[in-house]
């Protein structure tokens, strides 16, 4: 690879410098503390972003969002302490999911093969009733079926269908 040549003039961050700026700032007041702000505080903000938040979203500590307006999150969604959602492609979480302390979905890669080290975005859907149990890594383009669980630790690189339980690195049906 060769970073002098990367060139990520293609990429849309989606909103303004200004936009992206104040929300660093209210990231920086009422999401990165380590001492609880209540959840509303939080959801308000993530809607003022432009991100669409379901009804009885619990979203506990140092919870990282990189782009709200990229996000999309169900009803009765509980989002753990510490979890990031790099939300360079859209996020979308559907109702009643559980994402675990310190998960990490992430829309964002980079084409390693390729001297100009080419920035790649892919979603991430999370569909109704799954749990992502702790420092679970899901990556760019995947969707998790209805009903399945991630185990703690999971690295979760493919799609998988409904109701399955994925455990491992990388991931697969736990047996």
């Amino acid at each position: 690879m060769r970073l002098d040549q990367f060139d990520n003039s293609e990429f849309s961050r989606g909103a303004s410098s200004l936009k992206e700026f104040l929300w660093w700032v209210v990231r920086s007041l009422f999401f990165a503390p380590w001492f609880p702000i209540p959840s509303a505080v939080k959801v308000l903000a993530l809607r003022a972003f432009g991100a669409t938040v379901g009804q009885g979203v619990v979203i506990r500590s140092r919870v990282n969002v990189s782009f709200p307006w990229n996000l999309s999150v169900g009803d009765h969604v509980w989002i753990g302490d510490e979890v990031i959602i790099l939300s360079l492609a859209r996020v979308t979480i559907s109702s009643n999911v559980c994402i675990s302390q310190r998960a990490f979905l992430c829309t964002g890669s980079h084409r390693f093969q390729k001297e100009s080290f080419d920035l790649v975005t892919k979603p991430i859907v999370i569909e109704e009733g799954c749990w992502v149990a702790a420092n679970v890594f899901i990556a760019p383009g995947v969707t998790l079926g209805t009903g399945t669980m991630c185990t703690a630790g999971a690295v979760v690189l493919k799609s998988s269908g409904p109701k399955m339980v994925l455990s491992g690195n990388p991931a697969g049906p736990k047996s």
